[in-house]
Formats: C-alpha cells, structure tokens, sequence
C-alpha cells in the first residue's frame, strides 16, 4: 500500500517545522520532550518526518480507536518497513490473516503455566548476580542487568549448548540494534537506502544475528530432540486447521522478534527500577519490608499477586518509562477523533507520552507507586496505562516479562540497596523499546548495614 503525501486539511502541524525537513530535527534533538509536548497541540496532531506526513493521536480514547476498535482497518506502518530486514515477517512486523495465524502459533509457548516452569531459571541468574557483589562496590548496573536478562533468556530460549554461538551474537548486536532501529524509523525516506553510518550499522548487525538464528535453527531440527525451550515449542507448533509448522525461516522471524521484545523492554525497566528506588528511600524501605515476607527470592510470590507493592513500584516504572513511538498505516479510509484520513495515512502515537499526560496522571514526572494502590477509582481512566499494548498485538510475552522483572527486583533487592553514584539523572537514550538509562553507577549497600 502506497502512503499518503498530502496533507489533510483540518489538522494542525506540531510546532517546530522547517522546510523539507519537516519535524526531522525536532525528533533529533530532543525526541521524548517533543513527543510529551504533542498534546498542547489537539488529540489529533501532524508531524512531517521529512515531506511524509504521520499523524499522531494523543489521546487515550484515539489510542484505543486504533489499537483496539479499529485495529483490522490498520497494518504495521513505516516503523515496521524500516525494521523488517530484522524482523522479517515476525509478529511485529506482519500483518492480516497471517499475523492472526502466527499469533495462534505463538501464543501457548508463553502461557501462564509455561512461564511458571522458567521462574526457577530467573530466580538463580538473579541469585547468581546478586551473590557476585560485595559490600561497597560500584556496579554499571545498566550493563549488570542487561547481561542478566540475555542470559535468563537465552537459557529459556535455547537450552542446548549448540545454541552457544547464537547467545553471543545476541550479546554482540542487540545494543546496535536497539540503539538504531528508532532512528532509521523517523529519517527522511530518501536516506532509506543510503550508507549513511546507522544504516551500515543496523544492516550488519541485522545480518550477522539472522545468519546466527538460521544456524541454530537448522541444528535444532537435525538434531531432532525436544530441549524444553522455547525454541523446541515453536518448532514442535503446528496450525491447529492445517496441521502445518512454520518454516525454518519464519521460527526465525519468531524467535528474533521475541527476543528483542522480551529483554529489551525487561532489562531496561529493570535498570529503571533500581535508579527510581535509589532516589526514593522511603519507597525503597517499603519494597524491602513486603519481599522480606518471601523468604528473600521472590520466585514463589511472582505469579500469587502476593506482592501488591512490588507491582506497584514496577507499574509506576513501566509507565514513567514507556515505548516512545508506535505507527500505524490506514487500510482504508478512516475516521479518527472526528479527522478523516484517507488510505494509507500513516498514524502513529506515544505511550511514553500517554503515560505523562497531565490531564491524565497528577504530578506525571514525579515517581509514585501510591498511585496504583489508591482505589480503582481514583486510578487512570481505561486506555491510559498501556505498557504491553493493547488489541490484537498486545504482547504476548507480557507474563514472561512480568514474572521475570519481578523475580529479579525482589531477589536483588532482598540482599542489596542499590545507592546512586551521583545524584545526576541519566539520560534516556532511544531504543526500540523502552528508552534506557545512558549510564547506572550505583553503589551496592548490604541490607541491614
């Protein structure tokens, strides 16, 4: 489907405009800031990447239009051409009746009785890292946590040693990939198939993981045993109309998928967390005092709701520090907030900047886990907490996700309090996911000293 050029009347442009580069400047510069700042300007906003125009929808009722009432009358969009050269046709970047069908495939390698078979693996890599600090010391918590979420999910991803060489190219070419897929999203078209330097990187790290993938994938199958992970589950998955597998090439668009997906968003929440906690002390101390009751792993509390606090603290992280940019393509005309956009319109919009709505959340940049305990109520309206996403691409490995972050929160933190180096904020670099922390020294403090 062609996209649209011309501009639809009735729309008011996002400030900051210049010619030919349209609002490409203003997305550099400060990305985040000019994504929060959109509401000022209606429900219903226009933003020129370039001469391509991409409207985006600020409010929590035209987010749920899009993701929920309306999501047949929309494919992926512009983000998931410009990434598909990683992805293939994976779940984040297909679309119609295959998407619906890879969806079925996919989905009971991550239900709820699956994940809990995985907690007792998060629980030991958290145990593991935890039990190599000692008193005193500085740890780049950032990079700290990153390795653990590649190495928990890389042992529920592939638990066969032959997968090895797999695992380090995931530790190789994640962080280039996260680091420029955002980028290549918002460039002017014209650079698409330039050598400019994010696109040289983003192509060979993209190319050196799949060629990775592809490897391990055609071991796996001539091998033939089942090694209890999650990549035997999908090569074992089978159309329940059909009785047909996926492909080799399509387990690896899954598996690709899944695995950015699964640590990006979960390491860097993670990072988050730990930074929020060592600015707030009292929220701190009550975190300790809730998962002190859980004999200090926090593994058989994470699926009981049993830690009502600890969810709170993550919910508050989830939401402060959420994915940036989400697009859309119109599969026909549509109507959005009373605004008519014809045919292959691009839409797009901003959980980061939902969640930071301040006609939504009172004091919305201020950490604040009492929020999600206060009754139902007095809580965000439906639609303005979406931290997995919502409708038909959801995340399915949410639970997965979830058990993991608090598995690891609630091991780490029974042992350690995590204090910061400098009381400067790190600055939240772009990614495909969540934005992370640019550097996380802090220092690790014994619990009871």
């Amino acid at each position: 489907m062609d996209h649209v050029s011309s501009k639809v009347p009735g729309v008011p442009a996002a400030p900051g405009r210049m010619p030919l580069l349209g609002h490409t400047m203003a997305l550099w510069r400060d990305p985040l800031g000019f994504l929060e700042s959109l509401h000022e300007s209606g429900d219903t906003v226009r933003v020129d990447l370039g001469t391509w125009p991409v409207y985006f929808v600020t409010s929590p009722e035209l987010v749920r239009d899009v993701l929920v009432d309306r999501a047949r009358g929309f494919d992926r969009g512009r983000h998931a051409d410009r990434v598909r050269q990683l992805f293939g046709n994976g779940l984040a970047t297909s679309d119609g009746e295959f998407h619906d069908r890879q969806r079925r495939l996919v989905r009971p390698a991550f239900h709820r009785s699956r994940v809990g078979g995985w907690i007792e693996i998060m629980a030991r890599h958290a145990r593991d890292l935890a039990e190599s600090w000692r008193p005193g010391q500085i740890v780049e918590l950032n990079r700290e946590i990153t390795e653990l979420v590649l190495a928990t999910f890389a042992e529920a991803m592939f638990a066969s040693r032959m997968a090895r060489p797999a695992v380090e190219e995931m530790q190789r070419s994640l962080p280039v990939i996260m680091r420029d897929a955002v980028t290549r999203a918002v460039l002017p078209k014209f650079l698409d198939h330039l050598p400019v330097p994010v696109n040289r990187r983003f192509d060979t790290a993209a190319a050196r993981l799949r060629r990775e993938f592809d490897q391990v994938i055609a071991r796996y199958k001539e091998a033939g045993a089942d090694h209890g992970d999650l990549l035997s589950l999908l090569l074992a998955a089978r159309d329940a109309d059909t009785g047909e597998a996926m492909s080799p090439e399509q387990v690896r668009d899954e598996l690709i998928t899944i695995t950015v997906a699964a640590t990006e968003t979960t390491s860097a929440a993670l990072a988050w967390a730990f930074h929020e906690l060592g600015r707030a002390p009292d929220a701190d101390r009550r975190l300790h005092a809730e998962i002190g009751e859980s004999a200090g792993t926090g593994a058989a509390y994470a699926v009981s709701g049993a830690l009502p606090y600890t969810t709170a603290v993550l919910d508050e992280v989830l939401r402060l520090h959420a994915i940036p940019l989400s697009m859309r393509r119109a599969r026909e005309s549509v109507e959005l907030g009373g605004v008519h956009l014809p045919e292959g319109s691009e839409v797009a919009f901003s959980i980061y900047a939902l969640h930071r709505d301040p006609r939504r959340y009172r004091d919305p940049h201020r950490f604040d886990p009492d929020r999600w305990l206060a009754p139902p109520a007095d809580r965000p309206g439906r639609g303005a907490f979406l931290p997995f996403g919502a409708g038909n691409r959801k995340c399915l490995g949410d639970a997965f996700a979830w058990t993991e972050m608090t598995v690891a929160l609630a091991t780490i933190a029974s042992r350690w309090r995590l204090r910061p180096v400098s009381e400067a904020i790190p600055r939240e670099v772009r990614s495909v996911s969540i934005p992370r922390p640019s550097s996380l020294l802090m220092t690790a403090v014994p619990r009871g000293a």
